[in-house]
């Protein structure tokens, strides 16, 4: 009688420890959260509809050797070369010194455009380089533009030869 009576304990305690196991969630972290702002971003920035092609006349411009805190600008021009209007969604620097400016009104199949970039050099020094990330509606989606600039009060790099001085 006591094995009976022990079996039938060991079931029901056993049964319901079962009932009570919970499945261990991690707490998301604010790297999770940012992956999925991120994400919900890049969704907003994918095309709809029709797309169509975007050919650059330059990928990149190099402003060469310039003055301390000078403000540059240049202007990046572009072709719609598809079949269906233009859209450029978004276009944005690679940090708050970089800004490109755009028209937000669709442009035609064989019609021209632009994106001014002003780069502002206050406080920077050395060799600089910079890049602008254009959303539009085409089939890669996005197109990387890149500026580069030298400034004065750099380190001189690594490999750079010593100068020679003379006793």
């Amino acid at each position: 009688m006591k094995k009976i009576l022990f079996f039938t304990l060991s079931v029901i305690l056993f049964t319901s420890c079962e009932k009570e196991k919970k499945t261990f969630q991690v707490p998301k972290t604010s790297i999770d959260y940012m992956k999925e702002k991120e994400e919900q971003e890049r969704d907003k920035l994918r095309p709809k509809g029709k797309l169509t092609e975007i050919t650059f006349n330059k990928m990149e411009h190099d402003f060469g050797q310039v003055k301390k805190d000078a403000l540059l600008t240049y202007t990046f021009k572009f072709e719609n070369t598809g079949e269906n209007d233009l859209v450029i969604m978004k276009a944005f620097g690679s940090c708050g010194c970089t800004v490109p400016e755009y028209s937000k009104e669709p442009i035609k199949p064989g019609e021209e455009g632009k994106i001014k970039v002003s780069f502002d050099t206050k406080g920077k020094h050395g060799e600089q380089s910079k890049t602008i990330i254009v959303y539009a509606n085409t089939r890669k989606n996005m197109e990387t533009l890149k500026i580069k600039a030298s400034l004065p009060g750099g380190k001189p790099k690594k490999d750079a030869p010593k100068p020679i001085t003379s006793k």
